[in-house]
């Protein structure tokens, strides 16, 4: 309880630094002190008190100096480096085992270029991906993870994500027609420039900001082939959003 209210106090502190410079000059209480004190005392407090020192100190700097939020998928520009063409394994699927959060691999997971119409990915983990004029149409990503992945100017026709995750991507410039997101995670990933005409969005999840760059996409029109969904009704798109 007294490191709470510790915590709170140089909370309550760091935010009215902007007014101190106002207010009349009076001795400085400096937290060393305070620790020093604490610890000749009860070293348990001490201890409590370096901690609650040390979240505050984190809190305060989060809270008045905000770190910038970058997603992937509105990132702009990149630099890829060229495609390594004597790998004659480049273009196979590979599920990572390093976890999707940080879209960690051992190389660059490049699949450029590459034939992968009619494959099945269900269930693999396909962070970091690249793929630019890659044919995925007709592909099966069920419940596949594609966080961080650069998916641009690629073929995605037909292609099922159902309950797919598929976070900071960006399709930028591909053809989504006929896809299928039932149920997806769709979170900071741009559609900018793609085609979705007849795709279908049921029940997938698209962050505020998300959807409404979607619902402005003149391609978002039609009627999916395979689940019969209406697109721009899917996608939770009314007709003046």
């Amino acid at each position: 309880m007294t490191a709470r209210r510790i915590t709170i106090a140089l909370l309550v502190a760091a935010s009215t630094t902007g007014v101190a410079a106002f207010a009349p000059s009076s001795p400085a209480i400096h937290p060393t002190t305070q620790l020093s004190a604490a610890n000749n005392e009860n070293p348990t407090a001490a201890s409590q008190l370096a901690n609650a020192a040390s979240v505050s100190i984190l809190a305060a700097t989060l809270l008045f100096n905000p770190l910038p939020s970058h997603a992937d998928g509105g990132t702009k520009e990149f630099k890829l480096p060229p495609i390594d063409r004597s790998d004659a394994s480049r273009c196979v699927l590979n599920s990572s085992k390093m976890g999707q959060a940080n879209a960690a691999r051992d190389k660059l997971y490049d699949l450029r270029e590459c034939n992968l119409s009619g494959a099945n990915a269900n269930e693999f983990d396909l962070s970091g991906v690249i793929m630019t004029k890659t044919d995925a149409s007709k592909a099966k990503f069920r419940e596949a993870q594609f966080s961080k992945g650069y998916l641009r100017d690629s073929n995605f026709e037909d292609a099922d994500f159902t309950n797919a995750i598929v976070d900071r991507a960006s399709f930028k410039g591909s053809s989504m027609r006929g896809t299928i997101f039932q149920n997806a995670v769709l979170t900071a990933t741009s559609f900018e420039g793609a085609d979705v005409e007849n795709a279908d969005f049921t029940d997938s999840y698209i962050g505020d900001f998300d959807i409404k760059n979607l619902c402005k996409n003149p391609s978002l029109k039609g009627e999916n082939p395979t689940t019969g969904a209406d697109t721009r009704m899917s996608a939770q798109c009314s007709p003046g959003r």
